[in-house]
């Protein structure tokens, strides 16, 4: 890997994936709202960032979303569920990074192996939801990876080298998750982004449009 991008740099899973990129002396390119402007749901704002940059990427690595978005929790109840947090939750957590693919999608080359990856969640797998709750937020995520594997089927006739997948880094302790540490075991965002530089590290084109997690063990749809 010669070439990488990172959306979402400011997070704290981002920030920790551009340290251990450029550790690994990659040259990376870093993409967030708070320092950049770039605004993922806003497609005017992800096209403009994105047409300002030449690439290729080996990498493009989408570690933008919330779990909490205007003070909106997770639901814990159906008589919870509001509309317009729902809508919140889908243009950060599905239409987010699908913008960043449509938009990015120059940026990736097609005469080698190279890489689109975008953070998801366990929770967002429909087939191992035993807890429910969750609503917009587990669907905002369901959604996102069933636009991930329909553009992996599209893009490998285009590139048939690339491996589009989606991520779940597992619980990191970052201010994302800050509320709800105190139910899983959390790890630094260093580590994390370790984590999953090992799973890109082991990705093939025959892996395109699959589910991982920090591990690199598959996760069920």
């Amino acid at each position: 890997m010669e070439n990488a991008l990172v959306i979402g740099s400011s997070g704290g899973i981002g920030a920790a994936l551009v340290a251990a990129l450029k550790g690994r002396g990659v040259a990376t390119t870093a993409l967030s709202r708070r320092e950049h402007g770039l605004d993922v749901t806003d497609e005017a704002s992800v096209s403009q960032h994105l047409e300002a940059l030449e690439g290729p990427f080996d990498l493009i690595l989408v570690a933008t979303g919330a779990l909490e978005i205007g003070g909106a929790a997770p639901e814990k109840t159906l008589k919870t569920l509001d509309p317009q947090a729902y809508l919140a939750q889908a243009a950060l957590n599905t239409l987010g990074p699908m913008l960043v693919l449509k938009h990015g999608l120059r940026l990736l080359p097609r005469d080698r192996p190279a890489t689109f990856a975008a953070l998801s969640a366990r929770v967002g797998s429909i087939g191992d939801n035993a807890l429910g709750g969750w609503y917009s937020y587990r669907s905002a995520k369901a959604a996102l990876n069933q636009m991930l594997r329909t553009a992996s089927v599209e893009l490998a006739r285009s590139h048939r080298q690339l491996a589009c997948v989606a991520l779940h880094p597992g619980t990191v302790a970052t201010p994302f998750t800050e509320a709800y540490l105190g139910r899983h075991p959390a790890v630094p965002p260093a580590e994390a982004a370790q984590n999953l530089l090992r799973v890109i590290d082991g990705l093939t084109p025959a892996q395109t449009g699959q589910f991982f997690d920090w591990q690199g063990k598959a996760v069920p749809w």
